[in-house]
């Protein structure tokens, strides 16, 4: 027993709730930022302002063109591997397996991707780094077994993954054939809570098609997450954080909510009241891109995504009913208010209220 604890300081392979459940976590979510959020805020941008260079196909692999941000969103399984490894110190050689292991368990996983990857890659991770110049041909056994041990981990645990994410989605589904105040309740809190998971709420609305109603309760709820976050920890945070929450994602919280889950209870108390109030007073839809359902604020993509579907609804979204509309008043001031204004508002007053409890307390929120 000596003798492994020995080996595994040595190797700097610490196995702790802190490690994996915060720092590992923590990396990935910016990794996933960096990739995929980046990736799909450029390609919005592109579309929408019609800027050339952002809309032009760059490369063509197996068939399919990819833009600038379309390259980025399909490099995120490679990123947040290797910004995995990067947390848990891992030598070069095998932080620069991981982008090959990252790249197929994000591809084995579909919708659950993202959790794949935190699974595998620190399994990879940690097996590369106990075999790190153990021998004489160090450049050709570390990234053998780091890509080996990683892929096989991938392989095995990356598609039940994805079909439990794929199992999610449909109860995000089956909650949309509910009573519209039911549907906005559950969408809303079930996309929000899937946003702030190290899961894809965007790749889960993608191949869902969800839009119309419970397009604009997912949008809610994502919000209410994002925004709610970002506001309500602006003491520990600043603007820094504000900006990284409520543009980028709210899974910037995960390993403080690892730490202290309560912190969860204001934003998802917020997207189980602005969902229905978007989907029973202002009957906001999003028939934009599917895909913009769950991204929230995030680039601003799930708001461009409401307008669009106000203008010109996707094909998804006229299949499923959908025309086009002049927005008025009413419908501006509905988007304004579920995306931005009662989120501000509601999860900083709810957080109060947990403070008062002892619930959460000064540095839950604090970003590493």
């Amino acid at each position: 027993m000596e003798t492994c604890k020995a080996f595994l300081k040595r190797k700097n392979i610490v196995i702790s709730a802190k490690r994996y459940g915060i720092d590992a976590l923590g990396a990935m979510a910016q990794g996933l930022f960096c990739s995929l959020l980046i990736g799909t805020i450029l390609n919005t941008i592109g579309t929408q302002f019609h800027i050339g260079f952002l809309t032009a196909e760059i490369i063509r692999i197996n068939d399919v063109g990819y833009t600038i941000g379309g390259m980025a969103s399909f490099m995120s399984g490679a990123a947040m591997a290797v910004a995995i490894g990067y947390a848990l110190q891992a030598p070069p050689l095998v932080l620069f397996s991981l982008a090959t292991v990252g790249y197929a368990c994000n591809a084995l996983g579909g919708a659950g991707g993202p959790l794949a990857v935190l699974f595998t890659a620190i399994i990879a991770a940690e097996v590369g780094k106990a075999v790190s110049k153990e021998t004489k041909i160090d450049i050709l056994v570390t990234p053998t077994v780091t890509i080996l041990a990683g892929i096989g981990t991938a392989w095995v645990i990356a598609p039940p993954i994805g079909g439990a994410a794929s199992a999610f989605g449909q109860l995000i589904m089956q909650a949309t054939e509910l009573q519209p105040f039911l549907m906005g309740v559950l969408v809303s809190v079930l996309v929000g809570v899937a946003l702030t998971l190290p899961i894809s709420s965007a790749a889960i609305c993608s191949v869902l098609g969800l839009t119309g109603l419970a397009g604009g309760a997912a949008v809610a709820g994502c919000c209410a997450q994002m925004v709610g976050f970002a506001v309500m920890s602006f003491k520990e945070n600043g603007i820094g954080g504000l900006v990284s929450q409520g543009l980028g994602t709210s899974m910037l919280q995960m390993p403080n909510i690892v730490k202290n889950p309560r912190i969860w209870i204001a934003p998802t108390v917020t997207s189980a009241i602005t969902g229905p109030i978007a989907t029973c007073i202002f009957k906001l839809q999003m028939n934009g891109a599917a895909i913009n359902s769950g991204m929230g604020t995030c680039g601003l993509c799930g708001q461009l995504g409401v307008w669009t579907g106000w203008i010109s609804p996707s094909e998804t979204a006229i299949a499923n009913g959908a025309v086009a509309i002049t927005p008025g008043a009413f419908d501006w001031i509905g988007l304004i208010l579920i995306s931005f204004v009662l989120p501000a508002i509601l999860a900083p007053a709810i957080n109060q209220v947990c403070r008062r409890f002892g619930l959460v307390k000064d540095g839950d929120l604090t970003l590493a």
